[in-house]
Formats: structure tokens, sequence, C-alpha cells
């Protein structure tokens, strides 16, 4: 992973500004001569900067998004505990880390850090921008905030807006974290077990009813304790715990619920949609109860340039990184 340092004050949306900032990023592949390969992968909320790593099967050596031909860029987001300034970063005025006192970001803010960051990798065009769920939030922002840079934008199991409902999951999994006896302690295990909570809430709407039933149902009758599924979701919190931060997970879903590409821009989101141009391929997922189809058929209905794929899929929400043979199909075509 390579760090990008910016000394500058870098000031958020919400008024506050952070004395400087760093952004953890990873490349793959060479600019060409004409600076018209990038492909540039936005990542979701507990992912990182290495969409080789996390999205096997769509990009890296062998794969469709292939950096032998494009010149591979993914940033970590501001918030994130995977390289980029966050609640477990030093702030430099007190010489601790932040923990609670990180101030709260948006997506433009963490797209704001991103094209600091492409302006630093003097890349000009982006040739396609692509991101799945979160994402995707980031990769409209950018369309809006730079319409001159980016040829060609890929969006799956995403929305222009968060819904009511993608708020009450946040909410509820942000209450699981506060119900944490250690949550606001100033270390950086605080609030580990709400975090698997959180993370089992979670598990819910990432996977589905019929997921659950043919995965997890327990094939004894007779038992009466320790469940297939709650084997599971406990399996998943645990993973989760290891591998990331509650503070960092709080923040982040709280940008999710600020997610509106009309907020500053006249409320209008139909209007803001309609003002994208860039030939958009669109993918949504039948069995997503997370993201669902409602809102990919919205946007192909009010992007100037859009085209909406529906795929079947057995995992749910979580589809939009394992189904990788489908997306490669349709996106090979789009490109």
């Amino acid at each position: 992973m390579n760090v990008f340092k910016y000394k500058n004050d870098f000031a958020l949306e919400n008024g506050k500004t952070l004395p400087g900032i760093e952004i953890g990023y990873h490349t793959h592949g060479t600019l060409n001569a004409a600076k018209d390969n990038v492909v540039w992968i936005c990542h979701a909320l507990t992912a990182n900067s290495d969409p080789a790593d996390w999205w096997k099967g769509l990009v890296g050596e062998g794969y469709l998004i292939n950096p032998e031909k494009y010149f591979i860029v993914a940033a970590n987001i501001l918030g994130s505990c995977y390289g980029s300034t966050g609640p477990l970063s030093i702030d430099p005025l007190t010489g601790k880390p932040y923990y609670s006192t990180f101030p709260s970001v948006t997506i433009r803010d963490m797209v704001q850090a991103n094209i600091l960051l492409r302006e630093h990798l003097g890349i000009e065009k982006i040739h396609l921008l692509m991101g799945g769920s979160m994402g995707g939030y980031q990769a409209l922002e950018w369309c809006v905030m730079e319409e001159n840079r980016i040829n060609k934008m890929f969006l799956i199991a995403t929305s222009p807006s968060e819904s009511a409902w993608g708020v009450a999951v946040h909410t509820a999994q942000r209450l699981a974290i506060e119900a944490d006896s250690t949550w606001l302690d100033h270390t950086k295990s605080a609030g580990a077990k709400g975090l698997k909570a959180a993370r089992a809430i979670g598990m819910l709407t990432y996977r589905n009813y019929s997921t659950f039933q043919e995965k997890q149902t327990d094939p004894d009758p007779e038992k009466i304790d320790d469940f297939k599924a709650s084997s599971y979701l406990n399996y998943q919190g645990d993973k989760l715990v290891k591998r990331f931060n509650a503070f960092s997970y709080w923040l982040l879903t709280k940008a999710m619920d600020s997610h509106h590409l009309g907020r500053g821009r006249g409320g209008d989101l139909i209007k803001v949609l309609e003002s994208i141009k860039q030939p958009t391929l669109i993918i949504g997922i039948k069995s997503d109860i997370l993201c669902p189809l409602d809102e990919q058929r919205f946007m192909a209905d009010h992007l100037a340039n859009a085209e909406l794929v529906e795929i079947d899929s057995a995992y749910g929400h979580d589809g939009f990184i394992i189904e990788t043979v489908q997306i490669t199909n349709y996106l090979r075509g789009f490109l």
C-alpha cells in the first residue's frame, strides 16, 4: 500500500477542518502514454484499497479489469482503518489517537480526498469509474463533482441517496455498538462486542431469507441449541472484529446515512441524475434486500445515458462481490 500525505488543512462538509490527511491507496498496472487507461475503483464499507484482494474474479491478472491493460487505482476511504486518516489516526493537535473525537465525514468528503489523490498521481481522465454499494455512492458523487474527468461509470447494488430502510439498518447497528459498555473508551478495542453485534445485523441484510434457509438450516430436528445460523453470525462477527474497528464502523455508517446527490444542489435528485451524462452500466441484484432493484431502476430511469441489467443471485447484496462471472459478462460488453 502507498500513502499520500496531504499536509494542508482539509475542509470537511460539516464546516470542521482536519489538519492534513493521509490517503492509503493501491495501484496496479501502468499509466499509458495517452493517460487514457485509468480504472478507478471505489470500495464499500469495510473493504480496503486493494480491489485485487476483495474483488477477486473481476480485478487482477487474468480477469477483466487486468493490470496488463489498465492502470487500476483505489483509495481507502476517509474515516476507515485501512491506511487513510480516521479515528485511529494520531490527532496532531493532541499527539493521541482521535478515537471518538474524530469529526463526522460524508461521501462528498471521501470523494474530495480522492480528487486530491487523483491530482497527486497526475491523472487527468478516468476511463472507467466503478463501485458497488457504498462504492457506488462515491462514484455517483464524483461524476457530479468532476463531470469532465470521468468517461464511463459502472454501478452495482447502489443508489443515488440513502433510503429510510438503509438509515434504519445503520441506526440499529450503531445502537448495538453504543450498547457496548466499552464504547467511547479511548482504546483501539473499544466497542468490539458491539461491533460484533452490528455485523450480525448487517449480515441479515447482506444476504436474505432464502440464503439462510438453504445454507444455515440445521439438519437435526432434535436440536434445541447451538444452531448453525447462530454459529454463522458469531463467526462473521468475530471475523470483522479482528480486522476492523468500531469507531470507523460507527462513523462510516453515519456517512452512508448522509448520502444524497441533491444535498446542496437544490434538493432535486432527479435533476441531478439527469445532469450526469456519462455512459453508465447499472447492475441490480434481484435478491438484494439492502439496496433493492427499485433503487437501480430509479437511477436508470433518470440518468441520461444508462443501461440497467438485472441479475439473479442467491447471495443478495453480497452478490456484488461474489457474482464476478455475471458481472464480467455484462461489463465486458459495456467496455
